[in-house]
């Protein structure tokens, strides 16, 4: 039942701009593994939040993170073993290039500097995005999150590239067509920054593309993308807030299976299983050069020692219960299992996906691959009343968008599968 009191109460403190899922709001109390409780003790299984990574209030990250708070809890600037050993582990993730590693509370902070030390590094302050890109909100960051801004508000310094689309801009094309057709888009802002009298400072691309709608990215495109920026002078940051910590089953990091090495990487959501934990870990003289051009650098709350007791108990419990593994084999089974439904609804033009990340495109037309917007808003709000949750993507909204907790097993799989199965029948 809609709590109408707490509803209106959030609307007078708030505002009712503070967005909201689903058409009757939830009013959620608990939340355990995949599960979400509400106030009316109803159950959720959660197959949108990438937040509780390795699930919801894991007594291992919870023991972590009160472990610590009972003894000490101070900013970076003093010596702490979890924060040097955090860190430690972190780097050790990445290829041997992205060695040293900053700390933020959010992903919009870590995006934020990011993008500072991309342009004062690189001397350049042209930034390349997608024409349907988040990457936070900060004053910075949303000017390269065009999903938010406008392009008045993203002004001189920053060009939007399209929303690659293979599914519908394939026509007979193979990869190799597609990706040089695809990089040329870069070559394009490139140019249109020189003709400007502005220098590239880089590329900032979430690397599952996922607000954009989970594309498949054409074998190739990325490496030549890359290529171009860097021949420009500038670098390629790979936002890994939804894409990273496993979530794509095969690799550990999404820029990995895109075949490229960023220069910069961002982190943060996923990264503390909900305690505020950012990051960005990048090469060497990139991080060396930008904290000599500012020795003060430092962020009071960041990486301090209850937050990186946080994260290094989310590696733990990655490594130990095989989660990555696990993204993998359950994810196969699901991609497998839309694939089956996209063969009974034809209101499924695409499926997409990897680990447990998966997109489903509704169309109203699989022929012309009309996209239904409308269409996915009744999918999420229909699934939400048959108690399962997920959520919406793409340039017109009409992509669902499927992102559960690692722990995501085969029987929530088999929920998840029935349930929209039910949904799109009864539509």
């Amino acid at each position: 039942m809609l709590d109408e009191a707490l509803l209106q109460r959030r609307f007078n403190v708030l505002g009712k701009h503070s967005p909201l899922f689903y058409e009757k709001p939830l009013h959620l109390v608990r939340g355990e593994g995949v599960w979400l409780y509400d106030a009316d003790g109803n159950r959720y299984l959660d197959a949108y939040n990438n937040v509780p990574h390795v699930g919801h209030c894991h007594p291992r990250v919870l023991d972590a993170i009160v472990r610590q708070a009972s003894q000490l809890n101070t900013s970076t600037r003093y010596l702490h073993e979890n924060v040097v050993e955090y860190g430690e582990r972190l780097v050790s993730k990445f290829d041997a290039s992205l060695s040293m590693a900053m700390f933020c509370c959010t992903g919009s902070e870590a995006n934020e500097l990011a993008l500072r030390i991309a342009r004062e590094t690189t001397g350049n302050m042209g930034m390349i995005c997608t024409s349907h890109s988040y990457h936070g909100n900060t004053a910075a960051v949303v000017q390269v999150s065009s999903f938010l801004s406008t392009p008045e508000q993203r002004g001189r310094y920053v060009r939007t590239i399209p929303v690659i689309d293979p599914w519908r801009d394939r026509a007979g094309r193979d990869d190799e067509a597609l990706a040089i057709e695809y990089a040329e888009q870069i070559q394009k802002a490139i140019d249109d920054f020189h003709a400007d009298g502005v220098g590239v400072a880089g590329l900032l691309l979430c690397t599952g593309l996922s607000c954009e709608g989970l594309p498949d990215f054409p074998a190739g495109y990325i490496a030549r993308a890359v290529e171009k920026v860097r021949r420009a002078g500038g670098v390629f940051i790979a936002d890994e807030v939804q894409g990273g910590f496993g979530r794509f089953g095969k690799h550990f990091w999404g820029h990995e299976r895109l075949g490229v090495t960023p220069d910069i990487v961002t982190m943060g959501k996923p990264m503390g299983n909900g305690h505020p934990l950012a990051g960005v870990v990048a090469r060497r003289e990139l991080v060396e050069d930008f904290t000599d051009r500012n020795p003060m650098y430092f962020n009071t709350f960041a990486g301090n020692p209850v937050s990186c007791a946080a994260g290094m108990a989310v590696l733990d419990v990655i490594a130990d219960e095989q989660l990555q593994e696990n993204a993998e084999t359950v994810g196969n089974y699901v991609l497998e299992s839309l694939r089956a439904l996209q063969r009974r609804h034809t209101v499924i033009g695409d499926v997409r996906g990897s680990g447990l990340f998966f997109a489903v495109e509704l169309v109203s037309d699989r022929n012309s691959k009309a996209p239904d917007g409308a269409l996915a808003k009744r999918v999420v709000n229909g699934m939400r009343e048959r108690n399962v949750l997920i959520s919406r993507i793409g340039i017109h909204d009409n992509i669902l968008k499927i992102r559960p907790p690692m722990p995501f097993s085969r029987a929530n799989a088999g929920q998840l599968i029935e349930t929209l199965d039910h949904v799109l029948a009864a539509l």
